[in-house]
C-alpha cells in the first residue's frame, strides 16, 4: 500500500512525460543488475563516473545486452576512489555528461526491477542526476543482494554474526571472482551472486 503511494506521489512530480515509461507497471521475467563507479561516497557531492548493467532472464545472464557507460564528471575524482577502483582523470575522458549517461542507461533499464548490492548507493547516485533533471527518483523496484544473502544464511546461523562483503558472499557461493572495482564486472559478479541466491533459496 504504502509503496503505491509513494510510486504514485513521485510520478505526479516527473517534468517529462517522455520518461513516463519508468512507472509502468512491469510484467516480465528480467531484471537489471547494475554498479556505479563514482568520484567518491558522498551521494550529494560526487559524481557518477561508470555504469555497467546486465539483464537477468531465466536464471541467465544476457552478456550480449551488457550496457557499459564512461561520463566525463565536472568534479575530481577523490583520491581515495582512485585506489579503489583504479579510475583516473585521464581514464574518463569521454564525450558523455553524466546527464547523459545516465539518460542512456534510463533508457536501458526501462521498467524492469533493478538488483545490486549495497544498491541504495547507486540508486541515490542515480537520483542525485534525474532528481534536479526529471523531477523524480528512480521508481523500479530495487532488490539487494546482501540483504537476500543475509536472509538465506540465517537459516543456518540464526543468532551468528554474518560477514556480508562482497568477496566473502562470493567466496561462500562458490562463484568465480572477476577483476573487481569495474562497474561492469562487478554487475557481472552481482548477477551471479543473484542467480545462486534464487536456486538456494527456491
Amino acid at each position: 500500500m504504502f509503496k503505491s503511494w509513494f510510486k504514485q506521489r513521485n510520478r505526479k512530480k516527473l517534468k517529462d512525460e517522455s520518461y513516463s515509461f519508468l512507472f509502468d507497471e512491469y510484467e516480465g521475467d528480467e531484471v537489471v543488475v547494475f554498479d556505479c563507479e563514482t568520484t567518491g561516497l558522498d551521494t550529494k557531492k560526487d559524481e557518477i563516473l561508470s555504469i555497467g548493467a546486465v539483464i537477468v532472464k531465466d536464471n541467465k545472464i544476457l552478456t550480449s545486452q551488457s550496457f557499459e557507460i564512461f561520463t566525463n564528471p565536472k568534479k575530481k575524482i577523490n583520491e581515495v576512489s582512485i585506489t579503489i577502483h583504479h579510475i583516473r582523470e585521464c581514464d574518463v575522458e569521454s564525450d558523455l555528461s553524466v546527464e547523459q549517461g545516465v539518460d542512456k542507461f534510463l533508457k536501458f533499464i526501462g521498467n524492469r526491477p533493478l538488483v545490486g548490492y549495497y544498491l541504495e548507493f547507486d540508486v541515490a547516485m542515480v537520483n542525485s542526476v534525474i532528481k534536479p533533471w526529471l523531477g523524480i527518483k528512480l521508481p523500479n523496484e530495487q532488490l539487494e543482494v546482501s540483504g537476500i544473502y543475509y536472509d538465506y544464511k540465517t537459516k543456518f546461523i540464526p543468532q551468528g554474526n554474518i560477514d556480508l562483503h562482497f568477496d566473502t558472499i562470493i567466496d561462500d557461493l562458490n562463484l568465480v571472482q572477476l577483476a573487481k572495482h569495474d562497474a561492469l564486472n562487478d554487475a557481472i559478479m552481482t548477477a551471479m551472486i543473484y542467480i545462486k541466491l534464487k536456486q538456494l533459496t527456491k
